[in-house]
């Protein structure tokens, strides 16, 4: 399943979390059980064989009748409680999830809801697999997602910035400015390679060539800020994370708009696998991205010209 949406082996193993050697292997030992080959590899990328395509569609829906059969399991074990589990990064766990499930806990008092927070890869791998009922993540046009969207539904719930920022010097200026200068490097806290976030800001600084020096480099942006506000340099953050009361007014934008990048906030749903409970959960969020559509669509009449 992995192999024929991503037609690449090197990046089918990536997402697997196992060499290309050992993947290349798995799939060769499915081909034997299955008795012919499922890859055409005569081709770049490859794809799969006519036989391939035909065993794909059962193979998924073994997959999602084994992941009925343990969300079962796993209710019984605790009893019958059914718990609904959303997986999020850390950057938007806490600046979108949380208050999302507060309001949805407000309206279904008997709900039971479980965080899973990690980096987007393994998020995307999570309601994959089936571990996690919904996923909520940014997205970004120019970044994809290791993540098949043909298989989930989609709803966009509102927008994010990121944005570069730093402490404020005694004016209130920022204490660095993009794009800095060679003999004035900026010191710069950058994020891990392969991290998501990272990726957009690679993708908004490229052709740039800022002066930038790399002081840190962390996974998490909730790190970043932390250290931005101690003075250690300039950091990209969401910013939705700038908003809270320890963060608010002590970082300022290092940086006009021409360095922020837009970003989607974005829920992803298994909703072929949702019981009731689980479909008036997406309703629910249905209908926070239609108010969020509707706002959007006044607000852009309104910056519209109006004729006369």
């Amino acid at each position: 399943m992995c192999l024929a949406r991503t037609t690449n082996f090197t990046r089918a193993a990536e997402e697997r979390n196992v060499t290309q050697s050992a993947f290349s292997r798995r799939i060769k030992a499915l081909e034997i059980w299955a008795g012919t080959p499922l890859i055409d590899r005569t081709t770049y990328p490859v794809r799969l064989s006519e036989a391939g395509e035909e065993f794909l569609p059962v193979a998924k829906a073994v997959a999602i009748q084994l992941l009925h059969c343990r969300d079962d399991l796993r209710a019984r074990d605790r009893g019958g409680l059914k718990f609904y589990a959303f997986a999020a990064p850390h950057s938007i766990s806490i600046t979108h999830l949380a208050p999302y499930l507060h309001r949805l806990e407000q309206s279904a008092a008997a709900l039971r809801t479980r965080v899973m927070s990690d980096n987007l890869h393994i998020c995307c791998q999570l309601i994959t697999e089936g571990t996690c009922d919904f996923l909520l993540c940014y997205r970004h046009p120019n970044i994809p997602l290791t993540l098949d969207e043909q298989r989930f539904a989609r709803l966009d719930l509102g927008t994010d910035r990121l944005i570069p920022v730093c402490v404020a010097n005694d004016t209130g200026a920022p204490r660095w400015r993009l794009p800095g200068t060679a003999t004035a490097r900026i010191p710069y806290l950058a994020y891990a390679k392969g991290s998501f976030l990272g990726a957009v800001v690679d993708h908004t600084l490229r052709d740039r060539s800022p002066a930038l020096d790399v002081r840190h480099m962390d996974a998490f942006a909730e790190a970043l800020k932390s250290l931005a506000l101690t003075g250690a340099g300039v950091a990209f953050l969401p910013d939705s994370s700038l908003e809270d009361p320890f963060a608010a007014g002590r970082l300022v934008a290092a940086g006009d708009e021409h360095w922020h990048a837009n970003l989607t906030v974005s829920l992803f749903g298994a909703v072929d696998r949702l019981d009731q409970q689980g479909q008036e959960i997406w309703e629910f969020f249905a209908g926070m991205a239609s108010r969020t559509a509707s706002v959007q669509e006044i607000k852009t009449q309104r910056a519209e010209p109006q004729s006369v």
